[in-house]
């Protein structure tokens, strides 16, 4: 399996910090073909030499070294990962030192600080705005008092998981309207937006992929069919152009990049969790 190579998110926590930063820094090697495993909770020496032992297999079955994006803080079970004879990258290892030297203090090795739970009020409005996000989402429920913005777009544009990306990773308390048929008739709000159109940010998306998009949830219905997707894209941003709510495209856009564009637009300033 030449040109494949394998690489290992492994964490003593839930691994997200290490699969977030290891996927920012291989999408920069375009001409490698990646597969990836993220292993989380490996927060014991017996463990780790488990884990060492399935990357030694991978390295036997692509026939490469592989590589292991690291973010354990104990020591002693990162020298058993290393064992594995794998390439080791530590995600906190560059800014540790200098860190220490500048503030004058000694890092404190606790598992799943990077992910909130050592503050509780920051947890419980990470689940609050999920809770928010779910309620109101697809125009379930549409007292949009509490919101701190609403994302308005046709169907399947894209709304749905960038609320729920929002309010995790944010404690976004973000809504989301479907433009139906009714609604793109004219080239005006609908009603219920129109008190809070300070929180709104239109999302807009190439209608075939929307239609690919479609014919994967409903497939050979009116509603996947590349017409009705060009007629309710076109209606949507001209009502967009016309009550100047801000928009972006989803087409080519991942979520991180559309969350931080909503956030910067609507000027809403939350540190990420």
């Amino acid at each position: 399996m030449a040109g494949v190579r394998p690489v290992f998110y492994v964490s003593d926590g839930t691994g997200i910090t290490a699969e977030t930063i290891g996927h920012s820094l291989l999408t920069q090697f375009t001409e490698t073909r990646f597969v990836t495993d993220r292993i989380p909770f490996v927060d014991s020496i017996e463990r780790a030499r488990e884990v060492a032992e399935k990357i030694r297999g991978a390295a036997e079955t692509h026939g490469v070294r592989p590589v292991v994006i690291n973010s354990c803080m104990d020591a002693d079970v990162s020298l058993a990962l290393a064992e594995s004879g794998a390439l080791m990258l530590d995600v906190f290892a560059p800014f540790i030192e200098p860190l220490e030297r500048e503030l004058e203090q000694t890092r404190q090795r606790y598992v799943g600080r990077a992910h909130g739970m050592f503050d509780f009020d920051t947890y419980h409005r990470r689940i609050n705005a999920m809770n928010f996000a779910l309620t109101h989402d697809d125009g379930q429920a549409v007292d949009y008092a509490d919101a701190d913005l609403i994302l308005v777009a046709v169907s399947r544009a894209g709304k749905t998981p960038t609320c729920v990306y929002l309010a995790l990773h944010y404690g976004i308390r973000a809504a989301n309207y479907p433009l139906t048929e009714e609604d793109l008739e004219h080239d005006r709000l609908p009603p219920r937006l129109r008190p809070y159109r300070n929180k709104l940010f239109g999302l807009t998306i190439d209608p075939v992929r929307l239609q690919q998009i479609r014919q994967e949830r409903r497939p050979n219905s009116r509603y996947s069919q590349l017409e009705t997707c060009k007629r309710e894209v076109s209606a949507a941003e001209m009502m967009f152009r016309a009550e100047r709510i801000p928009t972006l495209s989803t087409t080519h856009t991942s979520i991180e990049e559309i969350s931080s564009k909503v956030l910067t637009t609507l000027g809403i300033h939350r540190e990420m969790f």
